[in-house]
């Protein structure tokens, strides 16, 4: 069974950095495409990152552009988001997902991860 698991979330001040990691199991980021999604209470599901499954396609959200880096170790099968200078407005579930295809789009992912929470304090 295909299983994604984010760690890395926690509380930091504004101005702070986190990485998120996002292991699976049970396949290979070599196949898949990933992105990183985040919700915050009342707020829709919004795109973060994304990386394609070879890593060249990498993409990029308005809201944390200039401050957010998505990679991979495809020898540990983990996708990591390094967000830095971050801001209370980034305090959300941040959650990792996989896709077939390159998608900034949360229907076009097929598996997700539990999340992680991210709170940045002010």
């Amino acid at each position: 069974q295909v299983t994604m698991v984010e760690s890395g979330g926690g509380l930091v001040q504004a101005g702070g950095s986190l990485r998120l990691s996002c292991a699976a199991s049970e396949f290979s980021y070599r196949t898949y495409n990933v992105g990183w999604f985040r919700q915050a209470p009342g707020k829709e599901r919004e795109f973060v990152a994304s990386i394609s499954q070879d890593g060249g396609v990498r993409n990029v959200g308005d809201s944390v552009k200039g401050r957010t880096t998505i990679s991979v170790d495809n020898a540990k099968d983990t996708v990591y988001l390094q967000m830095n200078r971050l801001k209370p407005e980034d305090t959300a579930v941040y959650y990792c997902a996989a896709s077939t295809s390159v998608s900034l789009v949360p229907t076009q992912y097929h598996y997700w991860g539990q999340g992680t929470q991210v709170t940045v304090s002010s």
